[in-house]
């Protein structure tokens, strides 16, 4: 199955909710009015747009249509599809451009981060690049072992402490570790505690401080991990963790087991925090870059 195919089909669920029930509005009337526009704005508000970002899609419409005259509401469909692209674009690609780059991965337990380090390992490594993983959420025995076996399956180094060992040590480890081994990426897995944003703040603070004293310069992503299954929960998700980390992009998992897609909008017009990868499936290549325009051509071609 190639790239683009995978992403429609895991954007299936959503298509067969958010986009279907456009249409059906769309054919109910036989011209374009403010009664159309009301009915459309409950429509995406109901696919985890958000209301904020509903309301400024469809006034983005009405002044599309006020500069074409367009009196068709079939031409609506196309326009939503131009609006909700331009609205995701931009910040989408990895900075990774500095060898060796770090990436840092955070978010709460079962949202798939573990999986989600595995996949991108992979992804990075079949671009030819030279990964390290490192095992710095030590809070959990079993985030050690996950990302073990995850490393394997990938085919990349991990470094690795015991249960309990201080997070930015294991990061300073990764760093030698990647430097020795001529790497491209160090990705590091971390605890991602919310009851205690301190706490969190605190040890990402510390990790912060290895990675710029001992690799000064180099590019560096913050990417938060969320469940597309928890709709607007995956919102106020990403606003917490931004207050207490500084987030540079996210990872949507799970996307094509919800019908909640639309909740990639909500996140990049409420937040400014682009998607930088979506989780399309099980498999170890269904980790996919996030495109702007393939995201608009699934939902609506």
């Amino acid at each position: 199955m190639g790239i683009f195919s995978k992403i429609k089909s895991g954007l299936k669920k959503t298509k067969d909710s958010m986009t279907k029930q456009v249409e059906t509005i769309l054919h109910s009337f036989t011209k374009i009015d403010e009664e159309l526009f009301e009915e459309l704005e409950e429509t995406l508000i109901m696919s985890d747009i958000g209301v904020a970002t509903s309301t400024k899609i469809c006034d983005k419409l009405r002044e599309k249509i006020k500069l074409t005259g367009e009196k068709d509401p079939e031409i609506i469909k196309g326009l939503l599809k131009e609006v909700i692209c331009e609205m995701l674009e931009g910040g989408e690609q990895l900075n990774i451009s500095t060898k060796p780059s770090v990436i840092l991965v955070i978010g709460v337990n079962g949202v798939g981060k573990t999986t989600t380090i595995g996949k991108l390992a992979a992804n990075l490594k079949s671009q030819g690049k030279r990964v390290i993983l490192g095992a710095a959420d030590t809070f959990r025995a079993a985030a050690i072992e996950q990302l073990e076996i995850w490393s394997e399956r990938a085919g990349v180094d991990i470094v690795k402490h015991k249960e309990g060992a201080d997070p930015a040590a294991v990061v300073f480890d990764a760093i030698s570790a990647g430097k020795a081994r001529n790497a491209d990426v160090i990705i590091c897995d971390t605890a991602g505690r919310l009851h205690n944003k301190k706490n969190l703040m605190d040890e990402l603070n510390k990790i912060s401080r290895v990675i710029d004293r001992e690799m000064e310069g180099c590019d560096k992503e913050v990417l938060l991990v969320l469940d597309a299954t928890t709709g607007q929960n995956a919102v106020n998700q990403a606003k917490q963790f931004k207050e207490a980390a500084g987030i540079t992009g996210i990872v949507l998992t799970k996307l094509d087991g919800t019908a909640r897609g639309g909740i990639i909008i909500a996140i990049k017009d409420e937040l400014g925090l682009p998607v930088k990868y979506i989780g399309v499936g099980e498999q170890i290549d269904d980790l996919q870059p996030f495109s702007p325009t393939e995201f608009a051509d699934a939902l609506f071609d």
